[in-house]
């Protein structure tokens, strides 16, 4: 069926390629392809304006490149699209050397006339941080990711010096700011195109239909049943091997583990930790596992009364059985987390002292803070399954019960997913069920996004929550050059948290991914889904 190439009106306001609903002929993309399913419904294409989910988890490092990217093994960064780079003594000029000869796609609704330049850098990045931009308003202007960073105060501008040549100047030296370049956020999009938008007024469609230089190109869409991929020819790595790729992001029918047993799927992002017994007694499907970069906490919306005593944070958090809650949600595949850090990042702070199953203490501790007769709340439960949380309901209804033991009634409220963008919207609940999978393995990463004083003020700190000196420990470590010094100075940071339990870690999840034994080529990383340009299918 021919897609239709239209303007609609999605549910974020944004201008969707619509295309008619239809079956996955699955029997049909196994000729040229593979169909991958496990995750939700795309709100953009661009994955500068969101900070979760399968834009810039998943169809990102397909359609489009960033300058560099981050080693799966190192965590360190290495070339993609600029080969080399420079940084002045101070720490505040970043001078980068870009490949020759990088293509853009051709698509239905943008054909290139010239390979990529500096400009194209400096307007992806110029978008984001001025708001003189023609589009740095498109879409309201939001780019969570890069908020929760206070990235626009960091940069002060970008420069092209010639072709490819392309300078950046902070305000600051940032330990930090290659490896937030490389994250699946901090995309190169196609000045030209935006340039041919604006000139038409259709500048929308510079999210709703990308244009980038990586293996794979946007096809076909149509929403909420499938996204189709196809190879770019031009890719300046090669080829890539398999001709198409189909994402399945249906909800009707089946469930996706289902869809794999049947081969109506080949590759089954995350599953949860529930079906991988099933998954590891089927002959032809493959399993790898991989730590992840990822946590699932409690966060406390500390504005409200009784939470603003840390006594009944400690309390909740001195409650919980996290134990009981791996044997029961993650059958032995997580860990226990003893803070906001995985067990994978150099700056991890094992604290099995503050974080510890301790009914009688947590007793004590809401009695010392007046609520011996009980304590009402209510908690923010999403639906969704993630890698952090393989299943957050039954994660909710266990803490639930460990709640009640010490008097505490709990009411847990269902959420399809937690938006932190949203979050005005939610002020009045207590507590939010949730967690964060890593874009990179600095510990800035973690610690900034979630809890920082910027993000509070941007209005995506899930807990609500400011402590200057919290802050400032991230602040210097941003900016001291040996790494033992970073690394006492994240420690520190971490038993604040760990004092004040803005956030309650639960546990760290495994990364899976499940996929049928005919594909070859898929490389596992901590971050997100790798680009899929060297899979390709074996003979059965």
């Amino acid at each position: 069926m021919k897609t239709l190439l239209r303007l609609t009106l999605g549910l974020c306001g944004i201008s969707l390629l619509a295309g008619c609903g239809e079956e996955i002929d699955h029997s049909k993309i196994r000729e040229s392809g593979f169909v991958y399913c496990g995750q939700g419904s795309p709100s953009t294409f661009n994955p500068q304006l969101v900070d979760s989910g399968i834009t810039s988890e998943a169809l990102s490092p397909q359609i489009y490149d960033t300058l560099i990217k981050l080693d799966p093994e190192t965590h360190l960064p290495v070339p993609n699209i600029a080969t080399e780079w420079d940084v002045n003594s101070s720490g505040t000029e970043y001078i980068f050397k870009l490949r020759d000869g990088v293509q853009f796609q051709t698509t239905r609704w943008f054909s290139p006339t010239r390979t990529l330049t500096a400009e194209d850098v400096v307007f992806s990045f110029r978008r984001i941080i001025d708001t003189t931009n023609p589009y740095h308003n498109v879409h309201s202007g939001g780019y969570p990711w890069f908020a929760g960073i206070d990235f626009s105060n960091l940069l002060v501008d970008v420069q092209a010096l010639d072709d490819h040549t392309v300078k950046f100047t902070l305000s600051r030296a940032d330990n930090s700011f290659l490896s937030n370049i490389a994250t699946t956020h901090a995309v190169i999009l196609s000045e030209e195109y935006a340039h041919q938008l604006e000139l038409k007024d259709e500048k929308p469609m510079l999210d709703s239909h990308p244009v980038g230089t990586g293996p794979f190109y946007l096809d076909e869409f149509q929403m909420h049943d499938l996204v189709r991929l196809r190879r770019h020819g031009g890719y300046w790595n090669g080829p890539a091997n398999m001709e198409q790729v189909v994402f399945d992001i249906s909800q009707r029918g089946t469930g996706t583990l289902a869809k794999l047993l049947r081969d109506e799927c080949d590759v089954l992002s995350s599953p949860i930790s529930s079906q991988i017994p099933i998954i590891e007694k089927q002959a032809n499907i493959v399993l790898d596992a991989k730590p992840a970069m990822n946590v699932a906490f409690i966060a406390v919306n500390t504005s409200h009364p009784g939470l603003r005593d840390v006594r009944v944070r400690k309390a909740l958090n001195f409650a919980i059985n996290r134990q009981n809650i791996l044997d029961s949600v993650y059958y032995g595949t997580g860990s226990i987390a003893y803070n906001i850090l995985p067990p994978t990042s150099w700056a991890y702070n094992r604290d099995n002292v503050q974080v510890r199953y301790d009914r009688n203490y947590a007793l004590a501790l809401l009695r010392e803070a007046g609520f011996e007769s009980g304590l009402e709340l209510s908690m923010s439960v999403p639906i969704e399954p993630r890698a952090y949380n393989p299943s957050p309901r039954k994660t909710a209804e266990l803490i639930q019960s460990n709640l009640a033991d010490i008097g505490v009634t709990l009411h847990l409220v269902p959420e399809d997913r937690l938006d932190r963008t949203e979050l005005a919207e939610r002020s009045h609940i207590d507590l939010f069920l949730t967690g964060w999978s890593g874009d990179t393995g600095d510990p800035d990463n973690f610690l900034r996004p979630l809890l920082s004083c910027d993000s509070n003020r941007a209005g995506l700190n899930v807990a609500m929550w400011c402590n200057a000196d919290f802050d400032f420990l991230l602040d210097l470590a941003l900016e001291v050059e040996r790494p033992r010094y970073r690394l006492n100075l994240y420690r520190q940071a971490q038993n604040i948290l760990n004092q004040e339990f803005p956030v309650i870690p639960i546990a760290h999840g495994m990364q899976f991914k499940a996929y049928n034994k005919t594909l070859t080529g898929f490389r596992l990383s901590p971050f997100s889904v790798e680009p899929f340009n060297t899979v390709e299918r074996v003979s059965e």
